[in-house]
This record gives structure tokens, sequence and C-alpha cells, in this order.
């Protein structure tokens, strides 16, 4: 009688067993989701040889006002999928990764302390993401280069290292560590850059506010990024904002002061447009103590005005950008390879397409490179633009866009990140042939891979 309930039990049990198998085979079956990476239609998906850029993820210090927050999850799925791919090579990011610009005016950058500590906060508050990108590094399979944008221009090669110890910096040489151009394994003929150099709000300022902050390279557009953050950490309406004092040009023959004007111009729009205030223009409230400066700066420090001795157009702070000569010689310290009309170069900053063009006219059209795929950030607006160069031969321009949320003032506004921005570009050789690449744009939308566009080249 016992041994047959033994014998009894064990069938039972073999067959639970059985059964046990089969169900957590199928669930996983079921489960098993093949990576985005992996089934690309325009690779054979036999090896790792593609490239994936993104840029501008702008991770903040402080997730109460970060510009990069509803996105978070979404970005460390994103990067789970390229550590977990067998066929991603390398992983670019091309600029604001971290955000040392989108501070509120009142708000001390370090707090106090160090660049260093500003770096461990930043990883702490965005945790996750650090995990994974440092997981991917330490794995070892996928290449990840960290190229600098503006936000993050004045970021260390060491401390960035203190986030992703082991992470290859593209960084262009003689300790211009604000700007760099990566040029992946084996592809001399594709350029990765942030494309700020080209920006006249954006690239470095090296000499132009001496008496204020000897040795600081920091930009204009570094004090609209701190207005930016208070016109939405502080809001107001259009109508209710500060309103910019008129400038008159009174010198129309004067080229500087045509320069000034159309500055002038450019901030009255971005203020009473976009980023505007509720501030008395002429209270200190931009507290800095970061890239050389000390003070603290009211708004009308940046803002041009009429001198009440002549009626000339002056500012109190980076008076002397305003001529051909300075936007040569600021290019050059940029080692931006063809020059360009400071008027042009000014009106460019919120005319992002001038930026956007410099693939063509530093790269495609210049005899001295030889690229012929570039790819940009900065401007937060992806695209894939064809062009010819000088040999008549095809090239791809792309921008990576942003992965920076939607930014509202109404904190209660009903709005759809998980659609929105979250873009990446993908370099893929065609069936293998390496000679042969597709430069695609993608968003991340609702968790997937969606195709916006992609070109094809032959090497």
């Amino acid at each position: 009688m016992y041994g047959m309930m033994k014998r009894t039990n064990l069938l039972l049990l073999l067959v639970a067993s059985v059964f046990m198998f089969v169900s957590c085979n199928s669930n996983d079956d079921e489960d098993m989701v093949p990576n985005p990476f992996d089934m690309m239609s325009a690779s054979s998906n036999n090896e790792r040889d593609k490239i994936v850029v993104i840029s501008d993820l702008h991770l903040g210090n402080d997730l109460s006002y970060s510009e990069n927050v509803k996105h978070l999850k979404r970005l460390e799925q994103f990067l789970d999928e390229v550590r977990s791919s067998g066929t991603v090579r390398e992983l670019v990011i091309g600029g604001d990764m971290f955000d040392e610009w989108y501070i509120p005016t009142r708000t001390e950058t370090y707090e106090g302390k160090s660049q260093a500590s500003f770096v461990r906060k930043t990883v702490v508050a965005n945790q996750a993401i650090f995990n994974v990108l440092n997981g991917i590094i330490k794995d070892g399979k996928i290449k990840v280069t960290y190229v600098p944008g503006n936000h993050d221009m004045g970021f260390t090669p060491e401390n960035v290292d203190l986030a992703m110890p082991g992470i290859n910096q593209a960084r262009d040489t003689g300790g211009k560590f604000g700007i760099g151009t990566y040029y992946p394994d084996g592809y001399p003929q594709i350029a990765i850059e942030h494309g700020h150099r080209y920006d006249f709000f954006c690239a470095m300022t090296p000499n132009a506010n001496e008496a204020e902050a000897p040795g600081a390279t920091m930009p204009p557009g570094y004090f609209f990024a701190r207005i930016a953050a208070n016109s939405f950490t502080d809001p107001t309406t259009p109508e209710a904002a500060t309103k910019v004092p008129a400038v008159t040009l009174n010198a129309a023959g004067d080229a500087e002061q045509n320069s000034k004007y159309i500055y002038y111009n450019l901030w009255k729009k971005v203020i009473e447009k976009v980023i505007y205030v509720k501030d008395n223009f002429s209270d200190p409230i931009i507290k800095t103590n970061v890239g050389g400066y000390t003070k603290t700066y009211a708004i009308n420090d940046i803002l041009p005005h009429n001198s009440a001795a002549d009626g000339s157009i002056q500012m109190n702070l980076y008076n002397g950008l305003f001529t051909q000569t300075n936007w040569n010689e600021r290019e050059k310290y940029n080692n931006v390879m063809v020059m360009t009309e400071i008027n042009k170069a000014i009106a460019g900053s919120l005319d992002t397409e001038f930026i956007d063009e410099q693939s063509q006219v530093q790269y495609f059209s210049n005899p001295l490179s030889n690229a012929r795929i570039v790819v940009f950030g900065h401007t937060h607006e992806p695209m894939i633009k064809s062009y010819t160069n000088l040999d008549g031969k095809p090239c791809i321009y792309a921008n990576s866009g942003t992965w920076e949320d939607q930014k509202t003032r109404d904190k209660n506004a009903a709005i759809d990140q998980d659609v929105l921005k979250m873009d990446f570009v993908t370099i893929v050789p065609v069936k293998s042939d390496k000679k042969k690449l597709q430069v695609a744009l993608h968003q991340y939308r609702e968790g997937k891979h969606l195709l916006k566009d992609s070109e094809e080249i032959d090497l």
C-alpha cells in the first residue's frame, strides 16, 4: 500500500514538473521580445557594426527643475536595449548630456561646493541612467563616447570620468575641452560633434569679460539658459512679463552698431516671446560662481542699451564681441575651419537652420575635409538632409534631436510626453557592406523605435 502511494506521488510530482517546465517555457516565449537594434531591415544583423548617436539628454542636477524628468524612464529603457543588443558596436553621446546651464537665476550652481560635487549630485539624481551607462562601459562590448556640448562645456575630463569611469571622451586638442569632434573607429568619413562652436550665443568666448571674470570662456547663451530656467520655475504670462527696454540704432553706417542692434532684437524677441519673466531687469538675480564668474548679475547686464553719453549701443557684458575680426578670432579659438559672417551667425542662434547648414559649410564644401556623414545635436530639431560635396559625391547630414521634456509653465497641463522628442540616429552598414551605410533618424515613441527618415550612402 505504502509502495503504491509512493509511486503515485512520484508520478504526480513528475507530471507537475513537466507541466511547470512547459508553462515556464511557454511564458518565456511569449515574454521574449527581439531587441529592436538587432532586427533592423537595412542590416544583416549578424555582427556588432551599428553606431547609435543620441544627444541633448540634459540630465539635470535637481529634478524639481531639470529639463529631463518625464523622459528618464524611457531613456533608461532605451539604454537597456542598447546594452542588451548583440549588434550595436558604439554608442555616441553627442553633447549636452549634463546640464550646468539650466539653473534658476537665484540658485547658485555649485551651492558653494565644487564641480565634482555637482557631478556627483547629478549622478544621484539620475542614478538609473548612470547605472545602465556604466554597465555598458564595464561590459566592454560597446564603445561609449562622450562629446561635449555647450550646456556641459565647462565639465573637466576628470569630472566626466567621475560620472562614467572609463568612458571615451572626444575633445579637441590644445586644452579646449569644451568642444570636440568624434570620428568613429574605421570611419574617418563620419564626423559627430555637438555643433555649438558655430553658434554666436553658445561658442566658447575667451577674453570677453576679463574685468569681470578673467580667463572665463562662458558665452552669452549661458545667461540665456539661466533666464529660461527662471521663466519656467517662476512663471508669468507674456502680458504680465517685464518688457525689454527700447534701444535705437543711431549709427546705421557703423558695422559694429548694426551687429549689436541685431543682437538686441534677438534678445528682445526671446525675452518677450519665449523666456519671459516678471523680474525687475535691474535687480541682481543671476547668481554665478561658475566658469570663472563670481558676481550676481542683473538681466540688464546682458541686454544692450543706448549709452547716455552718445546714444551708441553698448553692453555691460560681452560688449567687445561685435566686429567681424573678433568673431573670426573667436571661431579660430573654437577650431572652426571656415569663417562665417557675424550677422548671419548672430541671427542664426535663433534661426537654427544656420547651424545645421554648417555641416555643408564646414565639411562637405570644405576641400580640407573628407567627411561624407555629419551628425550634430544642439538645435533640438531632428532631421536628415542630403548634400553634395565638391567632388559631386552625395553626403548626409543628420541632427540627433533631444531627450528633454516638452516644457510647460502649467504643471497641470495634459501633455503626452511619451510621443514627444526622444530622438536618436543610427548609422548601419547595409547588409554588412561597410562601404554602404544607412543613416536613419528614429523616435523612441511610446517605448518603440519609430523610423522617421533614412538615407543610404555609398562611401
